[in-house]
C-alpha cells in the first residue's frame, strides 16, 4: 500500500456547539483552528471540517448484505482492535447505530468490521476495519 495523502473533507452540521461535543466529545478528534461557523478536526491526519450549515443529512439508501446503509457517508478504515474500542465508546456515549457493528465476509477476500451512525447533524459515518487490511481492495 502506498502512503496516503490526507484528504480535506467538509460537512455540514445545524449545532457547532453539538458538533464540538460529539467530534471532540464522544469521538476524541483534536480541535484545530475554528470560527464560530466552522471547525477543523484533525481526523486520524486528515483534514475534516464541521460548517454550520443546517438543514442537512443522508439523502439515499443502498441496500447492502440485507441493511439500508445511508449515502453518502464517510469515515475511517480503523485497526481491528481500534474498531472495537471506538463502537464500546460510542456505546457509553449513548450513540445509536444506523447499522449495529459486525462482521462482513466472514472467512472471506475482504474480512471486515462495519459500523454506521449519524452524527447529531445527520452525516452518516462508516468505520470499519479489515482483517488483513492489505485486501482493502480485494475482489
Amino acid at each position: 500500500m502506498t502512503e496516503l495523502s490526507p484528504f480535506h473533507l467538509a460537512v455540514p452540521v445545524d449545532d457547532i456547539a453539538r458538533a464540538r461535543e460529539f467530534y471532540g466529545g464522544v469521538l476524541g478528534l483534536a480541535e484545530g483552528r475554528s470560527d464560530v461557523h466552522w471547525v477543523d478536526w484533525d481526523l486520524d491526519g486528515h483534514q475534516f471540517v464541521t460548517h454550520r450549515a443546517p438543514g442537512s443529512g443522508p439523502v439515499g439508501h443502498s441496500d447492502v448484505d440485507g441493511h439500508r446503509v445511508p449515502v453518502p457517508h464517510f469515515g475511517l478504515v480503523l485497526t481491528v482492535e481500534r474498531f472495537h474500542e471506538m463502537a464500546e465508546r460510542l456505546r457509553a456515549a449513548g450513540t445509536g447505530f444506523v447499522i449495529e457493528p459486525y462482521l462482513r465476509f466472514a472467512g472471506e477476500p475482504g474480512e471486515q468490521w462495519t459500523m454506521f451512525l449519524l452524527d447529531p447533524a445527520g452525516n452518516a459515518l462508516e468505520f470499519k476495519a479489515f482483517k488483513d487490511r492489505s485486501q482493502l481492495f480485494a475482489k
